[in-house]
């Protein structure tokens, strides 16, 4: 299959969906998460020999889109200017119900984290690997990871108070 452009094709049909969602996670942008995913395949067309076919693909599949956002943040890593969340918000602000949010708006929201709070969230929350895990992963100490998720988090509420503010603002 390496070399049969067809089969790569149909596998590219099949997973795009499913790789779009989890790139779109770690990206700042569409396009972004375009470049990632393209470079997954690309990865996979390489390395298929390496595949076990008796086991499930999509784990797989989606182990190499993670591995290359991690990749994607280490190359980008000089580039990233940390924020610092000095304001405060009531814990009244996190209690917002969250069900009428789209999952385009949720990815719209999530882009809009720092990389590497983006990255921490990511893996933490919706990967489940462990602050021990992460901070071998991203080349941090432990409590870097775990500040990190505290200031995404943050961020979060913060992106989210704005987010309903405004969408009050619209429907009035």
């Amino acid at each position: 299959m390496r070399n049969d452009r067809g089969s790569q094709k149909l596998l590219y049909k099949e997973f795009y969906s499913y790789g779009m969602s989890i790139c779109l996670r770690y990206s700042e942008n569409r396009d972004e998460a375009v470049e990632l995913l393209n470079d997954g395949f690309m990865k996979i067309f390489n390395s298929l020999s390496k595949f076990d076919f008796s086991k499930p693909f999509k784990p797989w599949f989606r182990k190499i889109l993670v591995n290359l956002a991690i990749t994607h943040y280490h190359d980008n890593q000089r580039k990233i200017e940390t924020e610092e969340m000095d304001e405060t918000h009531d814990d009244s602000d996190s209690e917002k119900i969250l069900s009428a949010i789209s999952y385009q708006e949720v990815i719209a929201l999530l882009q809009k984290l720092p990389p590497s709070y983006r990255t921490v969230f990511n893996l933490h929350v919706i990967e489940g690997y462990s602050h021990e895990e992460i901070a071998k992963m991203l080349s941090i100490s432990v409590g870097t990871s775990k500040s990190n998720l505290f200031k995404a988090k943050e961020h979060l509420k913060k992106i989210l108070v704005d987010f309903f503010e405004m969408d009050d603002v619209r429907t009035r």
